[in-house]
């Protein structure tokens, strides 16, 4: 998720009015020296966030991996490695989510999508703890509930798709999910820290 990008202040002026006099060049050049020295114009780079992996074109990152361990948006991590854990839960919503996308399951009601928010609000102690995840996690609660709708639609397509398969479901959804997995579009840079 990219939020935003702070503008370097030393960037090329593109108002076609403004025009430079070119007897006080060197003037200009020891005004831009001094903002330097002075670090008041220094542009920097900053990390805005850590891409983790692309799945058919969509971002996977570093704050969509804290946003579903801080919400409990999937099932806990059980390996050595969380980061991983998590984040391959993430690829495989996503290849589950495009699946979805092309075939249009029924949409959720909007009091399916509240419900799915009260159970996302009472896995915390208050309403300030589940106000302070939001805000480590860097999303607001229109995404939270867009991501929820999507969990709801990704439900609903997954008990159509498998309704058949009673006793077998969970084997034949790994199977599935399988697939999905070996024919994704998938990029994983996901580097574990040393």
């Amino acid at each position: 998720m990219v939020r935003f990008v702070r503008p370097g202040v030393l960037r090329p002026n593109r108002d076609k009015d403004t025009k430079v006099n070119k007897g006080h060049k060197g003037q200009n050049v020891i005004a831009v020296i001094a903002a330097v020295v002075c670090g008041v114009g220094v542009a920097r780079a900053e990390v805005i966030d850590r891409v983790l992996a692309v799945v058919g074109g969509q971002l996977i990152t570093l704050t969509d991996v804290i946003a579903a361990r801080d919400l409990r948006l999937v099932a806990p991590p059980t390996g050595a490695d969380p980061t991983r854990d998590l984040l391959s839960k993430l690829i495989d919503r996503e290849l589950v989510l495009a699946e979805v996308e092309r075939y249009a399951p029924p949409e959720p009601t909007a009091d399916a999508v509240d419900a799915e928010v009260r159970r996302v609000r009472a896995r915390f102690d208050s309403d300030e703890a589940f106000a302070a995840a939001l805000v480590r996690s860097g999303i607001d609660e229109k995404h939270l509930r867009e991501t929820l709708r999507q969990d709801l639609r990704i439900r609903a397509y997954l008990d159509q798709r498998f309704a058949a398969a009673g006793d077998r479901r969970a084997a034949a959804q790994e199977e599935w999910l399988g697939g999905l997995r070996r024919r994704g579009d998938v990029i994983d840079v996901y580097l574990p820290s040393r």
